[in-house]
């Protein structure tokens, strides 16, 4: 199918672009500034899903708005993991922005208007990244979320929010500053372009092994948000910021930036055959399968709820990167989709953190004990979202579990199949305990405080809830697009 020019995914990143701007206006009337993100993030919501019709036929919608060098232009163009990405970020902000309006209101948060206003432009980012057609338009997106999330980090500005923050800035800047840009400049020098292309921009290049496999590593470390260990550290140093935060950065936009562009790197700009050919798929698998086992033995050591998410993130990202390496189509299916399963997930478990915390001020897992008899639905959908990322059926997690199973075998690799299968297993050690602490944990004498379940809080994290087994009994919508991402 011939590329369409359209100037939808421009309109995309606009609508959150002028989101901000409006919040920022409307600073003196709180509840006008309050309807601006989710009126907005429907208006985005629609115009990235009428995309989809002509992504899931084969073609690509594109929007090539000026160039800075010959080969090197800012443009848009929407495929099919793109749309992946954007359906995620679109859909999800929907419910983030209600959220975040229950939140911060009931906690009656300092700053509101600058947190809304870079929350909408994290989003514009986010779904730009996910529309670059090329790596000079991705870089650009990926620079720009990492510099208007920062003041998220640094919400509450203490102590603590100033050192989190600058581990935050300090790993994701200190990268794309150093090794990511000699990426960029060697790939440039290597190919004359830095345009995607479905085989790989690098696929037939005249360059030797050494080089091309620096270049590779160069991007993998230097796309920090995917958080493949040593890069890691930023991630758990983020948590001090408010718990919307906590979920924009490990559910929606920065850490699945970070995922979506080493799906780019293997699929766009080297292609599964050089890959093989290198040698790289298989180094990366094991890279990536410690980190999915340290991660989660991390997580079994914390009893802060958030910092233990913030592990899980960790090690759940690298199932994504796992499956495009396993350089199987069915394991590359798996990795896919696992960016949406992920994404639902993990947006309602650390809202249902920030619900515990907005109802009883509670932090730490061990004085959680009864809280679910008196917060059941945040604790219903803590449950049913850990489910999913343990993968039990039918929810979400499942579906992407069993091809990334299923693909280890067709690649012949065994001793991934090991790894996903003990991680599960650490999946459910460091998440039942929560769920069953909270419903059959023994309070402590006094500790029946009244709490109660706040509304814009509530609903939103049932949602998403509902979203990760809705996923898992329909998963379809995905499974097309990463279908056609691999075809």
């Amino acid at each position: 199918m011939e590329p369409v020019l359209s100037i939808r995914p421009l309109l995309a990143v606009a609508v959150a672009g002028l989101a901000a701007l409006a919040v920022l206006l409307l600073n003196k009337h709180d509840k006008i500034r309050d309807a601006v993100s989710p009126l907005a993030a429907v208006v985005m919501f629609a115009i990235v899903i009428s995309m989809a019709p002509t992504v899931l036929s084969g073609g690509t919608l594109n929007l090539r708005l000026f160039e800075i060098l010959p080969g090197i232009a800012f443009a848009f163009r929407v495929d099919a993991l793109g749309m992946v990405f954007a359906t995620v970020s679109s859909l999800l902000w929907i419910v983030a922005a209600v959220y975040s309006i229950g939140y911060m209101r009931h906690l009656n948060e300092h700053a509101q208007t600058r947190f809304f206003a870079c929350f909408a432009t994290s989003l514009a980012a986010a779904v730009g990244g996910a529309f670059a057609a090329n790596l000079f338009t991705l870089v650009i997106f990926y620079e720009v979320l990492s510099l208007v999330t920062y003041p998220l980090v640094y919400h509450h500005e203490d102590e603590e929010a100033w050192a989190g923050s600058r581990k935050y800035l300090v790993y994701l800047m200190g990268a794309s500053k150093s090794v990511l840009l000699a990426a960029l400049a060697l790939t440039y020098q290597i190919a004359g372009s830095l345009d995607f292309v479905p085989v790989g921009l690098l696929a037939k290049v005249d360059a030797s092994a050494p080089l091309l496999t620096v270049v590779y590593f160069c991007y993998l470390f230097g796309f920090a948000k995917a958080a493949v260990m040593p890069m890691h550290a930023w991630l758990p140093a983020a948590m001090v910021a408010p718990t919307p935060v906590s979920a924009l950065l490990h559910a929606v936009a920065v850490v699945k930036m970070g995922v979506f562009c080493v799906l780019r790197l293997v699929f766009d700009v080297f292609g599964v055959d050089l890959v093989a050919r290198l040698g790289l798929g298989i180094a990366t698998a094991y890279l990536v399968s410690f980190t999915i086992l340290m991660a989660s033995i991390y997580a079994l050591t914390r009893d802060d709820l958030k910092a233990r998410l913030a592990y899980s993130t960790v090690s759940q990202l690298s199932y994504v990167v796992l499956g495009a390496v396993l350089l199987s189509p069915v394991a590359m299916i798996g990795g896919i989709i696992h960016i949406a399963v992920h994404a639902f997930s993990k947006i309602t478990l650390f809202f249902c953190a920030g619900s515990i915390y907005c109802a009883s001020g509670k932090r730490n897992i061990s004085d959680m004990a009864g809280i679910g008899r008196r917060l059941p639905w945040t604790m219903g959908a803590f449950f049913v979202a850990s489910l999913s990322m343990i993968g039990v059926p039918p929810t979400a997690g499942f579906v992407s579990k069993w091809y990334l199973a299923l693909g280890s075998v067709e690649a012949g690799e065994m001793a991934f199949l090991v790894v996903l299968l003990a991680s599960s297993v650490l999946n459910a050690a460091y998440f039942l305990p929560v769920s069953y602490i909270a419903f059959f944990g023994t309070e402590a004498p006094g500790g029946a405080e009244p709490v109660r379940e706040i509304p814009l809080v509530t609903i939103p994290l049932v949602a998403t809830a509902a979203l990760s087994v809705l996923m898992g009994i329909f998963p379809g919508y995905f499974i097309a697009l990463a279908e056609g991402v691999v075809r």
